[in-house]
């Protein structure tokens, strides 16, 4: 089995985005590398994110009241692989065992897999596309704002490439589309 290298973020869903962003930047003396009023994204390290906030006062306005928890809380955990084509093996050993992404997603900085456990808590399989210094420049770019979220793409597609010998930053490339839904069963909407 191809393992994750590393565990690379937790995004939690809020209420109080602001007050959650200033908390973290105090205990983690955290930078923010990108915030609108929907999403904002942390790091203490060397990863482009370690945390990201889902403001659901934008994402979900009137859903639940501030005292009531609702949907507030850790919406995933992601892990990173290696490379792409471990990313690859990962989705197709689960394929051949039944268990599919919910969303697969490139999110420009990282491409994505979305899977849900039998209890329906969420987790997020990933490559970086390049270097921590080029994710962080691109959360802080006039494009990564028009787009945080990123463009589905289609892992089958994907997985015959690898297959049929293609290797390396090729299968990294964002797909042309336009911006992916965030999953309504699963996500933040």
């Amino acid at each position: 089995m191809v393992k994750p290298v590393k565990f690379a973020h937790v995004v939690y869903q809020t209420r109080r985005f602001d007050e959650m962003i200033a908390w973290y930047r105090h205990v983690f003396e955290a930078e923010v590398v990108y915030q609108n009023p929907a999403l904002a994204f942390l790091t203490y390290d060397d990863e482009h994110h370690r945390f990201a906030f889902a403001n659901l006062d934008i994402l979900k306005p009137g859903a639940t009241s501030r005292d009531d928890r609702g949907e507030i809380g850790v919406n995933h955990v992601a892990y990173t692989y290696q490379n792409a084509g471990e990313l690859l093996e990962t989705y197709a050993r689960l394929k051949r065992a039944g268990i599919t992404p919910y969303w697969p997603v490139h999110h420009g900085t990282t491409m994505s897999l979305y899977y849900a456990d039998p209890d329906g808590n969420r987790m997020e399989f990933q490559v970086d596309v390049g270097t921590v210094e080029e994710a962080t420049a691109l959360m802080r770019t006039p494009a990564f704002a028009s787009n945080p979220v990123g463009v589905a793409y289609d892992p089958d597609a994907l997985l015959a490439r690898f297959e049929g010998g293609e290797r390396g930053e090729s299968l990294l490339v964002m797909p042309a589309g336009p911006p992916s839904p965030i999953p309504a069963a699963h996500g933040m909407t």
